[in-house]
């Protein structure tokens, strides 16, 4: 099963560029060294080694000055380094679903994010209905989180979503020419993805494609920085096992100029 996974990124990455870096953005040494200036919590940076943040971010072409996002942001990881790799010149949304705000301890880190991060503002939505902007960002990311879109939970009142009408205010939202990062944990090619995501909180490489093509973005790159080999698809992530070292692809998407 696990080849078969391979098998399908592989035919994906095969129809893209292998670029390592977007458009003449940031170097990942020089996001590694924006990420070493003191003020990010040690649980966060604790988190660098798994997620390569600075390889990632050079890959799909993050500059300065950037107006960017991070949807489902939840303790503002990712917000945060995109805050400090645009500057103070640039800016960040922080798009957090109502359902996911409602732990003391995620609104306080998020209210300490934003009191760090002057360029940081936190959007509040209903997880089940992104409203679209218009043409507002230049660049977007959604880590780990986009297979949350075929998820129901009554625990979370998280009713049955559309993945279609998100991505279509995404698309929305992106300024032409404006890049969105997708990573997420690998499932195994074909099934029910609603019921793949219920279960493992995975999702095919080929389904997240198919989503952001039909909603008019072109896939512009692929990458296996994030890639793990070893890692059985037919776990949950949060078994002890996987967990932390799942599987996970990186897709480049851009809005056609």
């Amino acid at each position: 099963m696990m080849i078969m996974a391979g098998a399908s990124l592989a035919l994906l990455a095969a129809t893209t560029a292998p670029a390592q870096r977007g458009g003449g953005g940031m170097s990942a040494a020089t996001i590694e060294a924006v990420l070493k200036e003191p003020g990010r919590p040690s649980a966060a940076q604790g988190l660098d080694a798994a997620r390569k943040p600075g390889q990632v971010l050079a890959f799909l072409g993050l500059r300065r000055g950037m107006v960017a996002a991070d949807f489902i942001t939840g303790t503002g990881y990712w917000a945060e380094i995109l805050s400090r790799g645009v500057g103070p010149g640039g800016s960040v949304v922080a798009y957090q679903p109502e359902q996911f705000y409602n732990d003391p301890a995620g609104k306080f880190a998020l209210d300490a994010l934003q009191a760090r991060n002057p360029n940081v503002t936190l959007t509040r939505y209903p997880f089940e209905a992104l409203a679209p902007g218009e043409k507002r960002f230049d660049f977007a990311i959604i880590n780990d989180s986009y297979h949350d879109l075929y998820w129901q939970s009554d625990r979370f009142r998280i009713p049955r979503a559309d993945p279609a009408v998100f991505v279509k205010a995404l698309f929305a939202m992106m300024k032409p020419g404006g890049v969105v990062g997708v990573i997420d944990h690998a499932a195994n090619p074909g099934g029910d993805t609603r019921e793949i995501v219920d279960k493992l909180h995975r999702i095919d490489p080929a389904t997240v494609k198919a989503d952001f093509e039909a909603a008019g973005f072109r896939l512009a790159a692929t990458s296996d920085i994030l890639a793990q080999p070893g890692d059985d698809h037919t776990k949950l992530i949060f078994d002890p096992v996987v967990r932390g070292k799942t599987d996970r692809f990186l897709f480049k998407f851009v809005k056609p100029r």
